[in-house]
């Protein structure tokens, strides 16, 4: 078979199993199995496949068939202008993530510091973490990850791609951030946020997938910021700025949090490319 024929069965495999993204997903998986990327595929279409690789293409097409995420499948996974390698037991970064780096870039850029000091609370793959790094230096930002496998993850992903200034830590937020070494400038965050009986609503790909606890925020989705915000606005230096990604619909939420905890100022809230509420932002000291 070609490659272009290979592509066009795998598309409908998927398709039949209900998975809106076929095409786009067969490509990847076909690129991850030949070594090519979306642009060599079409450059090679009626190029034969032997038929050991269209073996080793389709055993892939099943697993995205059982809804297993591409990202898991190739092990891969492209955030800002980074391939960040992750596996199961690790959140898969999306890109409405990126306004978050976007914003925190925009911020950070504007400091009058010689080494911004930066803390990604919830590291996952280290992706936020490490999108600051790549386009800023020097920065010192420490990663903390509850779990150990994101942990590991994050950390292997800033030894493969050179970022010294990310150190990647397990650890639990507050108890275990380190506060000998002084505040923070910036504060950033993806927290967990969707509601605990949302969850089993949620696509097979992601609540059969992806790990519970980096999506679970309690019953309302929203117990990481209620629990955070306060200690957040304790390590902030004068000026520094808090980040946290949210839900569509937490914007209003977060930002009584916020101002309970007695961070006075005005909140900014960043929206995605969708035009849905994506980040709320906190300056102490000033508005953004």
């Amino acid at each position: 078979m070609t490659l272009s024929e290979l592509l066009t069965e795998a598309q409908q495999c998927l398709r039949d199993k209900g998975i809106g993204s076929a095409r786009l997903d067969a490509e990847l998986l076909l690129g991850h199995c030949l070594g090519l990327d979306r642009a060599g595929l079409y450059c090679a279409a009626e190029r034969p496949v032997s038929g050991q690789k269209a073996a080793e293409f389709f055993e892939l097409v099943q697993r995205r068939a059982a809804f297993e995420p591409v990202a898991y499948i190739t092990g891969r996974r492209d955030f800002w202008t980074l391939e960040l390698a992750l596996g199961r037991g690790v959140l898969i970064p999306r890109p409405e993530t990126e306004v978050l780096v976007e914003r925190a870039l925009i911020f950070l850029k504007s400091l009058d510091c010689e080494r911004p000091r930066v803390l990604d609370i919830g590291t996952g793959s280290g992706a936020i973490a490490l999108a600051l790094a790549a386009e800023m230096a020097p920065l010192d930002i420490v990663a903390l990850d509850a779990s150990a496998q994101a942990a590991a993850c994050a950390r292997g992903n800033a030894e493969r791609l050179g970022l010294s200034g990310v150190q990647a830590v397990q650890g639990r937020f507050p108890e275990d951030c380190s506060r000998d070494d002084g505040s923070y400038d910036l504060i950033v965050s993806n927290p967990p946020y969707i509601a605990t009986a949302d969850i089993d609503g949620l696509a097979p790909d992601i609540r059969d997938f992806e790990p519970r606890e980096a999506l679970d925020g309690g019953p309302d989705g929203l117990g990481a910021y209620r629990s955070w915000i306060p200690h957040c606005a304790e390590l902030l230096r004068q000026g520094g700025c808090l980040m946290l990604e949210i839900g569509h619909d937490q914007a209003a939420a977060v930002a009584g949090m916020l101002a309970e905890a007695g961070c006075c100022g005005d909140i900014d809230v960043a929206r995605d490319l969708a035009g849905r509420d994506r980040v709320v932002i906190w300056r102490r000291g000033q508005a953004v």
